[in-house]
């Protein structure tokens, strides 16, 4: 056994070929619809990861280069989001609550003295808090619109009682969006019970003792929540003011 939680050689990869390769057949086979962006997804994995194993080093030495690094999460990030909830031009708007939600929280950190300006650490702390903010985004921004395609007749009827555009709009969309919440929070309330996530393993593997482990995934979890709740209330906003809507 290596020191890391996974012997790597070939029968890693010949492991990883075949779960990606039974996660896409049972999608298609299910009539899912993901079968092909499984695989593709996989693929982008691997090409990414073994990019940024290469840069990181280079990376984390420059505080310049740190900062570039985080914008470039930020935009891909946006890009991803975008694509998923409008498909159009539209979609740069996520941009919005993905670096409103994230970025301040970094910000916050920064100044509390939390989190020291090092690329060693800022570039994770960073990336676990832009991918919350991504995830919140696109599930907001989907149950949103697909909930507003819906009960587009109950929008027309608030209009008709009186109601502003935007509180008919958040009056049938905010309930939905509000779901995208769900994960992060079940993921906080059955941590240590249903799983153990990375932050805390990855600290116990390394050599930190419980408390400290417990503590940052902690500090990780609570992050979350603060930056997908900002996240998905700004979606919202963005939904019930037009600024975000599906593609015609």
């Amino acid at each position: 056994m290596s020191s890391t939680m996974l012997v790597v050689g070939p029968k890693l990869a010949v492991t990883l070929a075949v779960l990606t390769a039974v996660a896409a057949a049972v999608a298609t086979v299910g009539r899912l619809g993901h079968g092909r962006q499984i695989a593709v997804a996989a693929v982008r994995a691997a090409v990414q990861l073994a990019a940024v194993s290469l840069l990181i080093a280079a990376i984390v030495a420059s505080l310049w280069a740190t900062a570039a690094f985080v914008a470039v999460m930020c935009a891909v990030a946006a890009g991803t989001s975008g694509r998923r909830i409008t498909g159009g031009a539209r979609g740069w708007w996520a941009t919005v609550p993905i670096v409103a939600g994230s970025l301040s929280v970094v910000l916050g950190l920064l100044l509390a003295g939390l989190v020291p300006a090092r690329g060693i650490a800022l570039i994770p702390v960073a990336g676990i808090l832009i991918g919350g903010a991504m995830t919140a985004t696109s599930l907001a921004g989907r149950r949103a619109l697909d909930e507003l395609t819906g009960r587009w007749g109950e929008v027309e009827a608030a209009l008709a009682l009186g109601l502003l555009p935007r509180d008919a709009v958040l009056l049938v969309c905010r309930p939905a969006a509000g779901q995208a919440l769900i994960p992060a929070l079940d993921q906080t309330r059955t941590v240590g019970l249903v799983t153990l996530p990375g932050a805390f393993v990855g600290m116990l593997l390394g050599g930190a003792g419980p408390l400290a482990a417990g503590i940052t995934q902690l500090f990780v979890l609570v992050g979350l929540l603060a930056v997908e709740a900002v996240a998905v209330v700004l979606t919202v906003e963005l939904v019930a003011r037009g600024r975000l809507r599906p593609t015609p």
